[in-house]
This record gives structure tokens, sequence and C-alpha cells, in this order.
């Protein structure tokens, strides 16, 4: 088995979600492998963290909904393997568990950092792991912040401000409907080198505008933003600094050029 291979199912190889063969291709790989030894140790302590530094909530009756909609939709593909078409149960009592992490308030106050403030950084990047976890990034893909924008009509009572970024490097590629501490938010999905980066935004009538030095939890870096009347959560392993550049980009996006006359 190469490194990539073995790489590549580290995930399910914690989890229990390998075939016995797999299983036992990886352990035997990482005992004489040190590069993938490490890879190991560090997604066994990403998932320690995962359970036992988040608390759990019962999910939405929305997500819930939107989960078993998905469970039955794979269920329906009748040339999966029995495994395969069985895993998604493993996830939805995953995200189930997860939503929700951390009560506490709705609104942050301000931009200096408080309790309810370090309840929100805690769900944003549970909201972030939970996308990258269940391999489900979007709900709508697309570039086009056209596109995008649109469809959050009538999923979310606000219309969060959309704009791509590809000129900066900062490229869309869609968005979702997610939710922190029990409430609907808009979620944005950005790519910068690879790089993932999820935007929670959400009204916050009133909050001075400004931007938060990043903070990190769990590995990730979490930049926190308001302006406009909206917040903003900003989710990647990307470095603080490129990701409060990016914060700047989403509070005061460039003009869009001139018609030339």
């Amino acid at each position: 088995m190469e490194c990539q291979e073995v790489v590549d199912r580290l995930s399910p190889f914690v989890d229990d979600e390998l075939d016995p063969v797999a299983s036992r291709g990886v352990a035997r790989h990482v005992e004489t492998c040190p590069t993938c030894a490490a890879a190991l140790a560090r997604q066994r302590a990403l998932s320690a963290d995962v359970r036992g530094t988040l608390d759990y909530h019962r999910a939405p009756d929305l997500l819930r909904a939107r989960l078993m909609r998905e469970l039955r939709a794979s269920e329906r593909l009748g040339d999966l393997p029995a495994r395969r078409v069985a895993r998604p149960w493993r996830w939805v009592g995953a995200a189930a568990a997860v939503v929700a992490v951390v009560g506490g308030t709705w609104m942050a106050g301000s931009l200096v950092r408080g309790p309810a403030q370090d309840a929100e950084v805690r769900d944003a990047v549970s909201g972030h792991i939970r996308s990258l976890m269940a391999n489900h990034l979007t709900d709508v893909a697309s570039t086009d912040q056209h596109t995008v924008k649109p469809w959050f009509a009538g999923k979310v009572d606000f219309s969060p401000p959309v704009t791509d970024f590809a000129a900066q490097e900062y490229p869309l590629i869609g968005g979702r409907l997610d939710f922190l501490q029990g409430h609907p938010v808009a979620a944005l999905v950005y790519m910068h080198r690879k790089h993932v980066i999820n935007v929670f935004v959400w009204p916050q009538p009133g909050a001075p505008d400004g931007i938060a030095a990043a903070v990190t939890q769990l590995g990730y870096h979490v930049v926190h933003a308001t302006h406009g009347g909206m917040t903003f959560w900003l989710v990647s392993d990307l470095n603080p600094a490129e990701l409060e550049a990016f914060a700047h980009l989403l509070v005061a996006p460039p003009a869009p050029p001139s018609a030339a006359p």
C-alpha cells in the first residue's frame, strides 16, 4: 500500500470504517512508515479533540431532516456496496451530535472577545470540521455570485453579501445552509491555494464595524469581522495573516472596474 493511499484512508481507519483487509493494510504500513505514522497520530489527536472538547446537543429539526433526505438518497443507489450505503448512518449520528456545539448567546456584543465570542469560535470551527468530515462543503456549487446569492432566498431570513474574489486569488466555490448554535446561517465557501475557507454570515444589527485578530481552535484559524450590520466568522487552516487579509476583502470588496468610455 502506497503512502498516498494510506493517507486517504486514515480518517475511516481511525473511525473503524474500513473493511478488514484495508484496515490491516493501513496498520501494517504505518508500522514501517514514520511519515504515515505521524499523520495517523495527528488524525487521532484531532478526533480526540473533537470528541473530548466539544459539547453535544440535539441537531435542529431542519438539519436532521436534510441529513435523512441525503441518507435515503444514498440508500437508493443500489450499485453501491452495502457497507458504503450503510456508512451515512455513522456520519448522520456524528453530525447530529456535533451540530449546535456549545450553547451561548446568539449575537456577539462586540469584537472584544468574551465567553460568548469563545463559544462562537468553537461553534464556527465545529461547522468547518463538520463540512469537511461529511464531505458536504456546498449545497449550491458555483463560482457565480449571482447564482449563489439568490439560492439563499427563502432559506434564511436575510440576504447575505456574496462576492467572488477570484481576481484576488480567493475564488468563490459555492454556498450552503448551515447551523450555528441552533440558528440557520449562510455559509459561503472560498478557496485559496487549495485551502478551504468557510465564511459563516448572519445579521448583527448595530454592531460596530471591525475585524478581530485571528485566534486558533483545534488547529484551525478563526477571524471575526462585522460590517454593515452583518457578522462574519471565517474559518480555515490558511495562515492567520492571509485569513485576516481575506476578511478585509470581505468587508470592503474592491469596486468593479468601470466600463470603458
